[in-house]
């Protein structure tokens, strides 16, 4: 978690900002662009077949085409290395252990 708030902190978000995001529907102080991009997200990190034309109607009328497929690679691999990270059982910033190759 630290990390993610490390990189909203660095991309600009306020500490209020960054405190609203778990209540990003109802916030007052993020932009419904941010919205669409928290939505699609939170979508494609839980039951990625509920992304629907509708979720898709949302994404474009805060994105160009492009950009909704650059921000869905940005999600999907974000979320993939959040996953392998959890999965070996580190915390990120640690180094991954990698078994050494068997000596002929």
């Amino acid at each position: 978690m630290n990390a993610r708030l490390a990189v909203a902190r660095q991309e600009g978000l306020t500490e209020a900002e960054i405190a609203e995001i778990p209540n990003y529907e109802s916030s007052e102080l993020l932009s419904p662009r941010e919205k669409a991009a928290i939505h699609f997200a939170e979508v494609l990190a839980g039951d990625h077949r509920r992304a629907s034309e509708a979720l898709f109607d949302e994404l474009r009328e805060h994105f160009t085409e492009p950009e909704i497929l650059d921000l869905g690679w940005r999600i999907v691999t974000f979320i993939g290395y959040g996953r392998l990270i959890y999965a070996l059982g580190l915390e990120i910033g640690q180094t991954c252990p990698l078994p050494h190759a068997a000596e002929s």
